[in-house]
């Protein structure tokens, strides 16, 4: 019984590791990618949606789960006024299965 709760537990740990959990940190110098939101799906690399709930966050898929706690999260993100200064342009989407990239050489920036 208790090597099937280790398991369990494993599996659960590798799992939530994975998620695409982001902080957005108030600092450019502090981040591992600068975000830029724009105002068209068109222009962005990628499509953004909020999940409300850590255990939906996907992996690297544009499923965010924005954490209070820096320490949490997988990737700090900055969100920057200009478009000329981001690493990676988003555009929030209001449905789950719209989310995705649409530029996946910039895939790697969320790994």
């Amino acid at each position: 019984m208790k090597r099937i709760m280790l398991i369990i537990l494993s599996v659960a740990a590798v799992i939530a590791a994975k998620a695409q959990k982001v902080y957005s940190v108030d600092r450019a110098s502090y981040a591992d990618v600068k975000v830029y939101v724009v105002d068209r799906e068109s222009y962005a690399d990628l499509l953004v949606y909020k999940v409300d709930r850590e255990s939906y966050a996907g992996n690297n898929d544009g499923k965010w789960f924005f954490v209070d706690r820096e320490s949490y999260a997988k990737k700090k993100i900055y969100f920057v006024n200009r478009e000329s200064e981001a690493d990676l342009k988003i555009f929030f989407v209001d449905r789950e299965s719209y989310a995705g990239w649409k530029n996946s050489s910039k895939k790697s920036l969320m790994y």
